[in-house]
């Protein structure tokens, strides 16, 4: 895993040098099943913290987000040459335009536009089966292979088992104090985002023959929900843990969205592919109000609270890229909905740098005295 984490395009390339179609990707709305269906390996495209952008400014507002600016940065650099194509939804704003930039400056053979609807109504399932659809047949085309029911069966087979052992992973985290770090766990996600599907199931499944053995330490810390977008890089959740606390759970974009909802076994298989991927929870989706405030906020964010419960959470973290305006405005009202149900919240912004980290350790720690 460690190896997967720190050289994260190592096995994508091995593959691509064999002779794998990769196709990198944004975001967990993309549906990585009818990937695997036509055999393609799926890279979730990611930034570099460590390395300053430079390059992106020339194509990309400064004030723009930083995660975003960080991909086609060292893509213009010539990270991301092993790619075959290129795969973006409409989650946001800021990656809808990243498609024509990077389209225009990068020239992929093969890109695609997902028009991944925002309004969550009834319309919403048959608009998306329709964009699945067109997504399948321009794979085809690409691939110069048919999808079958029987393919997209096996490849919703192989991720809901993926899914299940990532959920077993998360298990760990509920011992009081937890089997597994939150380090250990985003290097797991992040690694095993540039490999078949296949190969990271046998990561995953052999990390936790690993460690349930393991003895619990004795030290009972601070239990912490991570609540944001993009988390590419371990270095803020050892930063968290360092400062004396143990995150047991979050609802990242790179973290439980990616895998807590199966793939539901419909008759046709897009049904349950547009079902689970609409199913996401995520503050760029609308989602009807409630009649009241409190009915409202509970509509959106009750999965937080079986998190709080079911992890026994003792305060939360809102980690906000700078000039994410998604994530800025919904900030306030999972902050009212955590506090409602007795959690304490810091939130937090950050600019997608090791810079601030100093900065950050001092709320952070104030945060975990006042909750010890």
């Amino acid at each position: 895993m460690d190896t997967y984490y720190a050289e994260r395009q190592r096995r994508a390339r091995e593959l691509h040098g064999s002779g794998k179609k990769v196709l990198g990707y944004f975001c967990c709305f993309v549906p990585l099943e009818l990937l695997t269906a036509f055999d393609i390996v799926p890279y979730r495209i990611q930034g570099n913290v460590r390395e300053p952008i430079d390059r992106a400014d020339a194509c990309l507002e400064p004030m723009s987000c930083p995660y975003v600016r960080s991909c086609l940065d060292i893509a213009l650099k010539g990270s991301y040459e092993f790619l075959d194509g290129l795969v973006v939804p409409h989650s946001c704003d800021t990656i809808e335009k990243i498609y024509d930039i990077w389209k225009y400056h990068l020239k992929p053979s093969y890109s695609h536009f997902l028009n991944v609807p925002h309004m969550l109504t009834a319309d919403a399932h048959q608009f998306f089966k329709k964009e699945l659809e067109t997504f399948v047949a321009s794979l085809e085309g690409f691939t110069g292979l048919k999808m079958t029911a029987e393919r997209l069966r096996r490849a919703i087979h192989l991720h809901n088992e993926n899914r299940s052992l990532l959920r077993q992973l998360y298990e760990l985290r509920k011992a009081q104090p937890p089997m597994v770090s939150g380090v250990e766990v985003i290097r797991m996600l992040i690694a095993g985002m540039g490999m078949p599907v296949a190969d990271y199931s046998d990561m995953v499944n052999s990390f936790i023959a690993d460690v349930s053995d393991r003895l619990p330490d004795s030290h009972k810390l601070p239990r912490i929900l991570l609540y944001g977008a993009e988390l590419d890089d371990a270095a803020f959740i050892k930063l968290v843990e360092d400062s004396g606390a143990h995150v047991v759970v979050d609802d990242l974009c790179t973290g439980t969205r990616t895998f807590w909802q199966d793939v539901e076994i419909t008759t046709d298989p897009l049904d349950g592919i547009v079902k689970r991927y609409l199913s996401i929870y995520c503050p760029r989706s609308y989602i009807a109000q409630g009649s009241t405030r409190e009915k409202d906020l509970d509509n959106r964010f009750g999965y937080l609270g079986r998190y709080v419960r079911d992890f026994k959470v003792d305060g939360a973290i809102l980690y906000i890229l700078r000039y994410c305006d998604t994530y800025e405005m919904d900030a306030p009202d999972v902050r009212d909905f955590l506090r409602n149900q007795g959690i304490p919240v810091l939130i937090l912004e950050d600019d997608y740098t090791l810079t601030s980290s100093g900065q950050l350790r001092t709320r952070i720690q104030a945060f975990l005295e006042m909750i010890s």
